[in-house]
């Protein structure tokens, strides 16, 4: 799984600041208690993207499947020692 703040998967073309340029499609923001917002999103070359939008620049990426396999451990409740 990839952490990133600023660099999204590598490609040829640059955005005008030198960083690599990648489209992501997000969806609507999910929004629980506050401001906890969240967002999933999409690229064209079908990596997986979950971010936030307090930090619209922060995002972890991963293949679908593996993002896919993280949203059920935390379902399952593999993540529930952390709250």
């Amino acid at each position: 799984m990839n952490v990133t703040t600023d660099a999204p998967t590598v490609t040829d073309t640059l955005d005008p600041t030198g960083r690599p340029a990648v489209e992501i499609d997000w969806s609507e923001a999910f929004c629980s208690e506050g401001a906890n917002c969240f967002r999933f999103g999409l690229d064209d070359t079908g990596r997986a993207y979950i971010g936030s939008t307090l930090t619209p620049g922060a995002y972890v990426s991963d293949s679908v499947e593996a993002l896919r396999a993280l949203i059920c451990a935390v379902k399952a409740g593999a993540a529930d020692h952390l709250l």
